[in-house]
């Protein structure tokens, strides 16, 4: 019996070619159209029991999925399908593995042109002046990430490269490779203090929300540079602006938001000492999903155990 799967992205026609290549057996892909509501394509999503799918635009259409088993996320963050008014019972596996590179490229290019002064002195060439400044190594700095998953794990390789003490704060403390130093996250007073560098890669849960605020936030280093990469919840932007106000040493970048976009009128796009992109740090290539997908299909046809499963309770 043939599995019947419905594309629901941005860039399906791309999917498709990409999946023809894989020669999936027992796989037969649905039309795809999204906008229309008729007759026709309720019945794809009724019929189709897998969905490849981005999570924002798959939510609103779960009510009709009559017949779905398991749903393929082309993104890491499912938090579009974590809300409790939604059902959860269906297996859900997002992407992994993919992203650590990305990550890093994103924070160390930021990192190192900060502390190698790039701008000062792509400033200074317009001018034509030799001028020789002095600069920071990131050998010594401390780097505490906040969560220990794949991408950390990638981030405190990379940091290690470059002479950096990597510390990492994670729900139960539990030991990871790769970090000098882990800890429980109620820990977080203690060691923000200390970084010169923070990095959140956290998801989108309620135990994350504003775990960075106008309680913890002061406690940062006048100079710190800190990143957020995960998801936007974890940061009080509120508390953020204030701080960032208080001490223009303090850099922020940050890539995700609680609103995105976020808002035109944010006094955030206007502070000197912030660095805003448009949620650009690691996307999801199709080509990257569809190799997981492809992989995670045959486990599926042979009764395996998928990678990557969702575990609803956590939200991640």
């Amino acid at each position: 019996m043939a599995n019947k799967l419905l594309l629901l992205t941005r860039e399906n026609d791309q999917y498709r070619q990409l999946l023809a290549k894989h020669s999936l057996p027992d796989l037969e892909i649905v039309d795809d159209i999204l906008v229309d509501t008729g007759d026709d394509t309720l019945s794809n999503i009724n019929d189709a029991d897998i969905w490849l799918a981005e999570p924002h635009l798959a939510a609103p259409l779960l009510p009709h999925a009559t017949a779905l088993k398991w749903l393929q996320s082309t993104f890491a963050g499912v938090d579009a399908l974590m809300q409790p008014s939604l059902r959860h019972d269906y297996l859900l596996t997002n992407i992994r593995g993919v992203f650590g590179p990305l990550m890093s490229e994103y924070v160390f290019g930021y990192l190192l042109s900060h502390y190698r002064h790039h701008a000062q002195y792509t400033q200074q060439q317009h001018q034509q002046l030799w001028r020789p400044g002095s600069y920071r190594t990131l050998q010594g700095q401390q780097l505490l990430i906040l969560g220990t998953g794949s991408i950390a794990q990638h981030l405190a390789i990379t940091a290690h490269h470059f002479g950096m003490t990597v510390s990492g704060l994670n729900r139960q403390g539990a030991l990871v490779s790769g970090f000098n130093r882990i800890d429980t996250m109620d820990k977080l007073a203690d060691y923000l203090p200390h970084a010169h560098v923070i990095v959140s890669v956290l998801p989108d849960t309620p135990q994350t929300k504003h775990l960075l605020n106008a309680e913890n936030l002061p406690l940062l280093k006048p100079d710190t540079m800190l990143f957020n990469i995960g998801r936007g919840n974890a940061i009080d932007l509120t508390a953020l602006q204030t701080e960032l106000m208080l001490c223009p040493q303090r850099q922020a970048i940050l890539d995700v938001f609680e609103q995105e976009p976020l808002p035109a009128n944010h006094p955030l796009w206007h502070y000197d000492n912030v660095t805003i992109t448009p949620h650009i740090a690691a996307p999801s290539f199709p080509e990257q999903v569809v190799q997981i997908f492809s992989q995670n299909y045959c486990r599926w046809q042979q009764s395996k155990s998928l990678h990557y499963v969702v575990d609803a309770s956590h939200g991640y």
